[in-house]
Formats: structure tokens, C-alpha cells, sequence
């Protein structure tokens, strides 16, 4: 099958030409949409939503925003951690949720994907009609719309590298200089006129360039069958994992566990490495009033169907575990798509356990953390009085190896030679703990990085943070007294590029939010 249109109607919604839904106050209707987020810390409440089942909607939804001066906003799944959809109280969202196509274009030669369409549904459609994948993240209510053009990553990411290595072309709706809506098609071809748009894509971060109502994705690679274009994953998953309790784990027995998970990591994760088929996350949660003999999860997965799997991920365990034992379980192999989109996850993401008051925080990381750094991490884990919080956690997730093999000015995406992501979460029911968990965390944030300036800043150990978690703290000067940009901790020497494709296709500043990228001056300007 070469036509998805025959799983997914393209007009499963309004039709297609007819204008766009426009949803204001008052409208029973408006507060569904409001309530379609996944922080409660942030509300969206526009001056209007308007609903988008083709991209002729959306030109004409953000040709109606600026003809009226109101500000414009994108959701696709509405997943980031900030607060860059509702920030602008009397603008407008367009919501992209009804455009969720996955076709395979022959023309293009490239799988067809529109914004509104979750990972999980990619996943599925691309492998059960193709037999192919995109390295993707495993959070399956997220939209691509995001995802994609921040850098993407998942748990195939260190043997197929960033989502955004497989990314072939964009269509976005920008604004030019006489304040006309139109769409524009970019590709990665090198004699492509808009190819800079394509690149400012493959990194560039959400909400700042356009809407981005489909994406094409295509392997670097040549010819026709759809079946060869994009990378095919592993056909079984093994899967397994170490638990320790707190109570297992003082602090020297803590400090060697983060040591040996690190080691691990800066041994087995240059391109091409047997152990780039490996990923895991290691969950590091608070301790509570009760030691859970989950407090630190391992979790890890790699390749089934290989001879040597269930070796290397025992191997990988002995490492980790070294000196510090741990428990540990190996599971049966499972066919990739159930182990990776399980039948009720869709049911899950519905039940609210998403809609909790959160704040996230990250950073990359080029080796592992200092004897000082995990010092700081293990009191504020198990002593460092905290509010009350549902959880607060440190993720340790594998990263590096395909990622690496990429010129980091090649793509948007300029953080090409770590291995591991850490991210550092709190969460909370109450709106009346919001400053008092909001400040854990930030001191928590801010301790770690303590030697700079309280920020990730690159270096021998650090390498910036990750857009896709973006976190408007690092442009606060409060929290960020390094004296290096929040801009240059998440887009380094891109930065410049960045802003000059930014006054090209939106000179205007139309697509703006707290972390968003300044349009290069002109010269009149500068």
C-alpha cells in the first residue's frame, strides 16, 4: 500500500477549502480547547482558537491574525514544558490536531506526515504499511508538529541518529514583508532556494519561523520503494532492568552507580559502536518517607533479534552495577511495535495522569557528572528539604552514538558530541505549592551547575540544553548569571544562521515567544 489516504481521510474534519473554525469565548466549545494542554500551570485562553484541517486553512487562519494584530500561536499536541502556545492572552491559536495525514508521496519520494499526527500514529502507519521508522521519541501523545524541528530523539536515536537526519523537507506558512500569509516548500537539496528554511528546521525549535503544516522524511539515501527510504527497526525489542532502594544506596554507594552508568556511556557510544544499539534511562526519584525498592530505575533496551543481545545488556548491567549490586530483570523478546506502541497506551495518555502542575529542566552532558555535581544531586534527592510534591526526579537518558556522526553546523541541531541527556522534573498538584516546588527545583537546577553560573555552559563536561525542553529560567538573570545567552546554550554557534533565516522568511516577527529567536538587525538597524 502506497496511498494512507485509504487509513486516514485527508478531510476527517470540516472540509478542507472551507475556512478555518474560528472558536471564541462563549463558544461551549472554547473551554474543550482550553482545557487541551498538558501543563495546569499554564492556560490557554485566546482570543480565539481557530481549528485547521488543511494547510489553505491555516494560511487563511494566520492571514486573519495579522490583518487584526493579534498575536499568533501554534499547537499540534500542546506538550511543550513552557509556556509558548498561551503566553499571548489576546492573540490566537491555530490548532493543527485535525491535520494528522501519513501518506507516502512519490513524487517527493518522501513519507508525507502533517503536524497534528502523534508519534504513536507515525510509528504504527510507517511500520505496518512500510515495514520502516523514524528514531522518534517514546512519548506517543506527542505531535510532530514540535517535535520534529526541535531535534528529536527516541530510543533509536543512538544507532539511527536524530529524527531530524531523516528529515527531507517542510511546508511552513510564514508572513513576508508586505504582511502576506503564503506557503512555502523546503527541502534539504542543496540547489533548493529555501533550503536555508529546511535547515532552521532540523533544530531550530518550535513557533519561530511559521506553521509547519507537513513534513516530508526520506533517509539520505536513493530510490523509490518506500520500503528503503526510511530506516527499518529492530524486528523484536529485549528489554530489561535494575532497581535499587535508597536505603541500598548512601552516598558513596550512589556516587560509584552514577560513576559506572557514565563510564558505561563515554565507552559505548561513539558512532558505529556495538553499544549504540543500547538505549536506557536512568530514573533517579526523591526519596520518600519510605524507602521503595524502585527509587532508581534502570531501564534498558536494545535490538532482540541479534545473537549477542541478551550479552550486551547483561554486560551493560554488570557495569552499572559494579561494586553496588542492584536487582535486575531481563524480559522476553517483543515484536518492536507492541513493545514501543502498546495497544492501551492511547487510553492511558487519556486518563490525566499528564495533567499535573510541572516544571522541567535540562542539559546535555559530554562525560559524566563531577564528584561535586553528584554530591549536590544525592542531597538534594534524599535530604534537601522539598515542598510536597507528587515526584521529582532526575532522568539520565542515553544519547550520543548516530547522533555524533553528524557535523554539528549541518544541521540546526548543534549539540553532536554528547551521550548523555539529563532532565530534571517536579511535579504537583496544588496551584498554592507553585513557587515553593517552582524554587526547589530551580536551586536543585542551579546548585548542580553551581561551577557555571548555574547553567549548563559548554564545556568539558556540559554542552548546552535541548530546545525541545525549553526552560525560560536560562534567559532569566536570576538563575543564569554565566554570562552566556539562553540563546547560545541551546543553539551554540547556529545562533547567527538562525537569526538571519528568521528576518528572511519572518521580518515581521510575526511567531514570537519568550524563547524565540530575534530576527537578525538589518543594516539600517544595527
Amino acid at each position: 500500500m502506497t496511498d494512507m489516504q485509504t487509513l486516514r481521510p485527508a478531510a476527517a474534519g470540516p472540509h478542507r477549502a472551507a475556512p478555518p473554525v474560528a472558536v471564541r469565548p462563549g463558544d461551549p466549545r472554547y473551554e474543550d480547547l482550553a482545557l487541551r494542554r498538558r501543563n495546569e500551570r499554564f492556560a490557554h485562553r485566546p482570543d480565539r482558537f481557530y481549528l485547521a484541517w488543511s494547510t489553505e486553512q491555516v494560511v487563511a487562519a494566520v492571514q486573519a491574525s495579522v490583518d487584526a494584530g493579534r498575536p499568533v500561536t501554534v499547537r499540534s499536541g500542546g506538550h511543550s514544558l513552557e509556556n509558548s502556545v498561551g503566553e499571548h492572552a489576546g492573540g490566537v491559536i491555530i490548532d493543527l490536531a485535525g491535520m494528522r495525514n501519513i501518506s507516502f508521496d512519490a513524487t517527493r519520494r518522501a513519507f508525507e506526515v502533517e503536524s497534528g499526527a502523534t508519534l504513536g500514529e507515525v510509528f504504527r502507519m510507517l511500520y505496518l504499511n512500510w515495514g520502516v521508522t523514524i528514531p522518534g521519541g517514546w512519548c506517543h501523545s506527542v505531535c510532530v508538529g514540535g517535535h520534529i524541528q526541535g531535534g528529536g530523539y527516541g530510543a533509536l536515536s543512538r544507532s539511527l541518529g536524530s529524527v531530524v537526519d531523516h528529515l527531507y523537507g517542510v511546508e511552513v506558512v510564514v508572513v513576508d514583508a508586505d504582511g502576506r500569509a503564503r506557503t512555502v516548500e523546503a527541502t534539504r537539496e542543496i540547489d533548493d532556494p529555501n533550503r536555508d528554511l529546511w535547515w532552521a528546521h532540523t533544530g531550530g525549535g518550535g513557533g519561530n519561523f511559521g506553521v509547519v503544516t507537513r513534513y516530508w522524511l526520506r533517509s539520505p539515501v536513493d530510490g523509490d520503494d518506500p520500503a528503503m527510504l526510511l530506516p527499518k527497526p529492530p524486528a523484536l525489542q529485549l528489554t530489561g532492568g535494575m532497581m535499587w532502594s535508597w536505603a541500598d544506596l548512601p552516598a558513596d554507594r550512589f556516587s560509584a552507580l552514577m560513576h559506572n552508568h557514565a563510564r558505561w556511556h563515554e565507552s559505548n557510544s561513539a558512532p558505529g559502536d556495538r553499544g549504540t544499539a543500547l538505549h536506557s534511562t536512568l530514573m533517579v526519584t526523591a526519596r520518600g518517607e519510605t524507602d521503595n525498592p524502585t527509587d532508581i530505575l534502570l531501564f534498558a533496551m536494545l535490538d532482540g533479534s541479534e545473537p549477542d543481545a541478551r550479552a550486551v545488556l547483561e554486560g551493560y548491567f554488570d557495569a552499572v552495577g559494579a561494586g553496588i549490586g542492584g536487582n535486575r530483570f531481563v524480559t522476553e523478546p517483543q515484536p518492536w511495535l507492541f513493545a514501543v506502541v502498546p495497544p492501551d497506551v492511547d487510553a492511558d495518555a487519556q486518563r490525566g495522569a499528564e495533567y499535573a502542575r510541572y516544571k522541567g529542566k535540562a542539559g546535555y552532558l559530554r562525560r559524566g557528572f563531577s564528584d561535586a555535581q553528584i554530591a549536590t544531586i544525592h542531597r538534594y534527592l534524599t535530604g534537601e528539604p522539598r515542598p510536597e510534591m507528587e515526584l521529582a526526579r532526575l532522568w539520565l537518558v542515553s544519547y550520543g552514538g548516530q547522533v555524533n556522526a553528524v557535523d554539528a553546523a549541518a544541521t540546526a541541531l548543534a549539540q553532536r558530541d554528547s551521550i548523555l541527556k539529563a532532565v530534571y522534573t517536579a511535579t504537583w498538584r496544588d496551584a498554592a505549592d507553585d513557587e515553593t516546588s517552582l524554587l526547589w527545583l530551580r536551586r536543585f537546577y542551579s546548585d548542580v551547575y553551581a561551577d557555571t553560573g548555574g547553567v549548563p555552559v559548554p564545556g568539558d563536561i556540559s554542552d548546552g540544553s535541548y530546545i525541545n525542553y525549553p526552560d525560560v529560567d536560562l534567559a532569566d538573570p536570576a538563575w543564569n548569571t554565566s554570562g552566556v545567552p539562553w540563546h547560545d546554550l541551546y543553539y551554540k554557534h547556529n545562533y547567527p544562521r538562525l537569526q538571519h533565516i528568521k528576518r528572511r522568511f519572518d521580518p515581521h516577527n510575526v511567531f514570537r515567544h519568550t524563547l524565540s529567536i530575534v530576527p537578525e538587525q538589518s543594516e539600517e538597524h544595527r
